[in-house]
């Protein structure tokens, strides 16, 4: 009898003496990356929602020309905008836009988004940027699709955010991945460059590649903030460098021309 209740006494003491598991900081630089699937096949049937709230299959936007695919949280309060804003200004450069040369998918990674969120998104974006006027804003279960492409991405529960690579994907007109483009800043030069060689159907590399990660930062420490402003900071150095020897070099061209 006397074993009886010393047995769950004890129990109960080692529950309440117990230390606690530390539980593991989100990290999302470990969560969030770019596998390298250049050359995979898109799930040409996968059904999503557009803005219009009409369900659409991946393969209705493949025919004869290739198409560029961001994925992107409509619902972001970061990075995503800037970048967004950043692919859509520069796009705004080419000779022809989104519905002649090729196609634009702004893809949602949140599953919970729908119709709604990306009519939103459509009327943001198309009021600021003249090529969103031709974009298509799909919503749904896209996560067949992003696995395809190697675009990883993993959701905090403690913010109710996503830390994501910031990178639009390059498709062929036969629906496989050419290569990735990273922001932020986007160059109209390397956009034109990379749908020219996905419609001849040409597949990239994963080299050199910079990118940014967007995630809800804590405000309160900072941690993941100082991080990306030193990587902006670092691409603002890099092209005054650039912008600095190229003035330079001019100059000393000129110099000699004139002696």
């Amino acid at each position: 009898m006397i074993g009886l209740l010393i047995a769950p006494a004890l129990a109960l003491a080692a529950l309440l003496g117990a230390t606690p598991r530390a539980v593991a900081a989100f990290d999302p630089f470990a969560s969030a990356a770019i596998d390298d699937r250049l050359g995979a096949r898109l799930p040409m049937r996968l059904a999503l929602w557009d803005e219009a709230g009409r369900e659409v299959r991946l393969g209705d936007y493949l025919a004869d020309k290739p198409l560029l695919l961001a994925p992107v949280d409509l619902d972001c309060q970061n990075i995503c905008g800037v970048t967004l804003g950043g692919l859509l200004d520069a796009l705004a450069g080419l000779d022809r836009g989104p519905g002649e040369d090729f196609e634009l998918l702004l893809v949602s990674i949140d599953q919970q988004e729908g119709p709604a969120q990306g009519a939103a998104a459509a009327a943001t974006y198309r009021e600021q940027f003249a090529p969103a006027a031709r974009a298509h804003f799909l919503t749904g279960d896209a996560r067949v699709l992003l696995d395809a492409i190697g675009f990883r991405y993993a959701h905090d529960p403690a913010t109710g955010q996503f830390a994501h690579p910031a990178a639009v994907a390059v498709v062929t007109p036969e629906g496989r991945l050419a290569r990735w483009l990273y922001g932020y800043p986007f160059a109209a030069f390397d956009l034109r460059l990379a749908l020219s060689e996905a419609a001849g159907g040409a597949i990239g590399s994963l080299a050199d590649r910079l990118w940014l990660l967007c995630f809800r930062y804590d405000p309160t420490t900072g941690a993941y903030t100082a991080r990306v402003l030193g990587l902006l900071q670092a691409g603002g150095i890099l092209t005054t460098l650039l912008l600095g020897g190229g003035i330079a070099l001019a100059l000393r061209r000129e110099r000699r021309r004139r002696r």
